[in-house]
């Protein structure tokens, strides 16, 4: 029996879209800490203080502890692939590069995601229409933020490959804990998996940053909670949720999604004007989730056939009654 492979629900899509919302403001909350902390010591402190937050809520769930020692070592695998190692990229790429592009950039997660899950899981085979429908939203990004940005792609900039690597780690990520940790809660994962990246990052950050300072202005401060709290335990509440409900490709698209709701945001709060490109990458990247989901071509499909079958019916009728 061949296996159904994962759909974007409409529950799925509105979590998909709060993720994006709170993920949007990961770029902002960065380029702020990043004025008073170097990069491997904000990521210690996103995944270390998000990890108090997170064990309330599991606390507060009435959720154990897992005592396997694989479950633990597959947090720690976990931390590493989707924290300790694309955060750290990340955040050092946006000392080198504007963060517009590193937001293009990071959105090719979503065809690192089609491609990998495809290679690797049964039920999430890799088709055209996915990738096709990750290349739409590859450009609306493209669109949104404007080409001038791409003036200054080159992939020789060791930055610019930092971003590429913490996306493809991102997509192993996604398929790693659909394998290994689809047995266990969604909020104990998000817990486990951070406080993995945690073990990880406080050693590294202390060899090579030194000793962190808590004498921080208060806007560091802001963005260190909001880049904590927000764009860490509570996107990756989401995040596991996502995972079980459409599956790790489908998850990936998330990052096409980022981009605009950060504009979004701007508008909104700063009184930021969107250009007219804006609103057509919009529309892309809406086309690349329509695409990559493949109900609405199937409902055209199924809608065409419908309407061919009573002709059909007509035809056979005349031909017996002849």
């Amino acid at each position: 029996m061949t296996p159904t492979a994962p759909r974007i629900t409409p529950v799925a899509a509105l979590m998909l879209f709060a993720l994006a919302f709170v993920w949007g403001g990961s770029f902002f909350f960065a380029e702020v800490a990043l004025t008073e902390l170097p990069p491997l010591t904000v990521t210690l402190h996103r995944v270390a203080w998000a990890v108090p937050v997170l064990f309330i809520v599991v606390w507060r769930m009435g959720l154990s502890l897992p005592r396997s020692p694989w479950v633990w070592g597959a947090y720690l695998v976990m931390g590493g692939l989707n924290n300790a190692l694309p955060f750290s990229l990340i955040f050092w790429a946006q000392t080198e590069i504007e963060s517009g592009l590193a937001s293009i950039l990071n959105g090719t997660s979503a065809v690192f995601g089609a491609v990998v899950a495809g290679v690797l899981l049964k039920d999430e085979p890799l088709s055209p229409r996915k990738l096709l429908g990750a290349c739409f939203g590859l450009v609306g990004v493209v669109f949104i933020l404007g080409f001038d940005v791409l003036r200054g792609l080159d992939l020789r900039n060791l930055a610019q490959i930092a971003v590429l690597g913490g996306a493809l780690s991102y997509a192993f990520a996604s398929v790693w804990a659909k394998l290994c940790l689809a047995g266990q809660a969604p909020q104990m994962n998000a817990l486990g998996m951070l406080m993995g990246s945690t073990v990880i990052m406080a050693p590294l950050a202390i060899w090579l940053d030194g000793w962190p300072t808590f004498h921080l202005s208060l806007p560091v401060w802001g963005a260190i909670a909001g880049v904590a709290c927000l764009s860490t335990a509570l996107a990756y509440l989401l995040y596991f949720a996502i995972l079980v409900r459409a599956g790790a490709a489908n998850l990936m698209l998330v990052t096409l999604l980022i981009p605009p709701f950060a504009i979004g945001l701007g508008a909104v709060f700063l009184d930021e004007k969107l250009s007219g490109s804006a609103y057509l990458g919009f529309g892309l990247i809406g086309l690349g989730l329509i695409v990559t989901d493949g109900r609405l071509w199937a409902w055209l499909t199924r809608k065409r056939k419908n309407r061919a079958s009573p002709r059909r019916g007509k035809a056979g009728n005349s031909a017996h009654m002849c």
